[in-house]
C-alpha cells in the first residue's frame, strides 16, 4: 500500500498502476476515522476494481461555522492499519492546503435536491461535499466511486452531479453497515455518552416499526409513517429531532398528503436525523414500498 500527500503524487502513482495495467480504478472517499462501514466499502472496491484508492480529508468545506470541523475524530495510523488489510493500493491523506491552495472561488452547487433533509439542516454542507468530490473524481479520475447509503441523500446528489456534468464514474452505493444492536456505524458514535448511544437504538428500531406497519397495512400514507416515527422517536427522552421525512428516492421529492405510498411507483426513502446530547445522528431506510394487505 502506498500512502501519498500531494497531487503530484498520487497522480504519479495511479500513471504507474495504470500503465501496469492494474485497472479499472475504484475510489472510496473518506473524511478518515475509520470504521467497518469504510472497510466495507473497500471490500466492494476491491471486488470490482484492480486499483483500489481512499482518500482521507476532513474537508473544511462541508462543515458549518458552529459544527465540529475543529474536534472531528482523527486517527491517522488507526485508519492506515484498516486500509491496508482491507486490501487498499493508494491511500491519499491531503492537507487542507494542498486540497485548497488559494481561495475556492468556484464550487460546484447542486440545486432542489440540497434543499431538503440535511440540506435545510445545514446550509452550504452539500455544496462542500459536492466541490470536493468532483476535485477528487478529477484528481483520482476513477472507474468506479463507493459510497454508503447511511447518507443516502448524499449518495443521490453526487449521482445528479456525475449525470448533469457527464463525469465518467460509476457511482456505487453500499447498504448501511450497523452494530449488533442495530446502531449505524457513524464516526461521530464516539461521540456519544453510553447512555445516550443506548437511546440511540430508538432511530433503527422506529424506522423497523414503520416498515412493519406498512408491510402490514396499519401505515399506508406518508403522512401516518411520519407520525408513527415521530411517536417511536419521542419514547426516547434524550432524542431531539431535527428531521422526519419520507420522499422519493433519488430525486427526493414531497409525496402528495394522503396519498398511498405505492403511489409514487418508485423507491422512497425514509429518512431520519436526532440529536442525543451535542451529537447529531441520521439514519434512513430506502426501499420500493409494497402494496399492504387490505384492512380488515
Amino acid at each position: 500500500m502506498r500512502v501519498v500527500r500531494t497531487v503530484a503524487q498520487l497522480r504519479e502513482a495511479l500513471d504507474y498502476m495504470r500503465q501496469g495495467g492494474h485497472t479499472p480504478v475504484g475510489f472510496v472517499p473518506t473524511m478518515g476515522y475509520l470504521h467497518e462501514g469504510h472497510a466495507s466499502l473497500l471490500r466492494k472496491a476491491g471486488e470490482k476494481s484492480n486499483t483500489v484508492v481512499m482518500s482521507i480529508f476532513v474537508n473544511p468545506l462541508q462543515f458549518g461555522p458552529n459544527e465540529d470541523y475543529a474536534s472531528y475524530p482523527r486517527d491517522e495510523a488507526r485508519d492506515l492499519e484498516l486500509a491496508e488489510r482491507e486490501g487498499a493500493d493508494i491511500v491519499f491523506i491531503p492537507s487542507v492546503e494542498e486540497m485548497y491552495p488559494q481561495p475556492t472561488l468556484t464550487k460546484i452547487s447542486v440545486s432542489s435536491l440540497t434543499t431538503r433533509l440535511c440540506g435545510a439542516s445545514r446550509p452550504g454542507h452539500f455544496d462542500g461535499v459536492t466541490t470536493v468530490v468532483n476535485k477528487l473524481f478529477n484528481m483520482v479520475q476513477p472507474d468506479y466511486a463507493f459510497f454508503g447509503l447511511k447518507d443516502a441523500q448524499q449518495v443521490a446528489v453526487l449521482r445528479r452531479m456525475v449525470s448533469d456534468l457527464n463525469i465518467n464514474v460509476e457511482i456505487i452505493a453500499c447498504p448501511i453497515v450497523r452494530e449488533n444492536d442495530g446502531l449505524a456505524l457513524s464516526s461521530r458514535n464516539v461521540y456519544l455518552s453510553a447512555e445516550e448511544r443506548s437511546q440511540a437504538l430508538v432511530l433503527s428500531r422506529s424506522l423497523k416499526a414503520v416498515r412493519q406497519a406498512m408491510d402490514e397495512g396499519a401505515v399506508r400514507t406518508a403522512d401516518e409513517a411520519r407520525t408513527l416515527l415521530i411517536s417511536e422517536i419521542s419514547s426516547a427522552p434524550l432524542a431531539v429531532i431535527d428531521y422526519v421525512e419520507i420522499l422519493t428516492f433519488p430525486d427526493l421529492e414531497v409525496l402528495e398528503p394522503g396519498s398511498p405510498l405505492t403511489a409514487s411507483g418508485s423507491e422512497i426513502i425514509i429518512a431520519l436525523a436526532v440529536k442525543f446530547g451535542r451529537t447529531r445522528l441520521i439514519d434512513n431506510n430506502v426501499f420500493i414500498p409494497k402494496e399492504a394487505p387490505a384492512l380488515v
